[in-house]
């Protein structure tokens, strides 16, 4: 598998527009991506990580007008969403039904929650710009194990993904995941 630099993004953005699943740096921990309008990306997401099909992924976003494309926003998760991201936070909301409604509609999921976060970084921003969509984003681990703190660990681990692109993490604990599900935020 190949690294990718920062200055590389078209052809990582090409890998992910033809149904692939890549490694990126983040501002918490590095993840695995794919994108979410493509059913034949999240299958093969799912069985790279190995996730459980009633266990969703999170979701990244350039902006706050991607978000409300697939979630419901009310007023409190707009006020945390423009005090808070991009940064090392995750929202849980509900997911609209339109939004890749392929994940849930054979009964494999219970709920409609979605966790979303902003792209931490500019060279995320502009992968998501390239690409036009959202993506899945989860952790780069296999669905239980600890996760990779090394690019070589994903290597190691993920052999079959299609790319890493090359960065350093600030901090290797994951993101504040507030849930903006019940009138009440937990």
């Amino acid at each position: 598998m190949k690294r990718y630099k920062q200055n590389e993004i078209d052809a990582l953005a090409l890998i992910l527009k033809n149904d692939g699943v890549i490694s990126v740096p983040t501002d918490t921990v590095y993840g695995l991506c794919a994108c979410i309008n493509k059913k034949q990306a999240y299958d093969k997401l799912s069985k790279i990580k190995n996730r459980p099909l009633n266990k969703s992924f999170p979701v990244m976003c350039l902006n706050e007008e991607q978000i409300r494309s697939i979630a419901i926003v009310d007023d409190n998760a707009a006020k945390l969403i423009r005090a808070f991201m991009p940064g090392p936070i995750t929202l849980v909301l509900h997911k609209k039904p339109e939004a890749f409604s392929y994940i849930n509609n054979a009964g494999e999921k219970t709920s409609d929650e979605l966790a979303v976060r902003l792209a931490p970084s500019n060279v995320l921003e502009e992968l998501l710009q390239k690409i036009g969509t959202p993506l899945f984003l989860t952790s780069a681990n296999i669905s239980g194990d600890l996760t990779c703190t090394t690019l070589e660990d994903i290597e190691n681990t993920f052999p079959n993904i299609d790319g890493i692109l090359e960065g350093d993490i600030a901090k290797s604990e994951a993101s504040t995941i507030v849930d903006c599900t019940s009138s009440l935020i937990k």
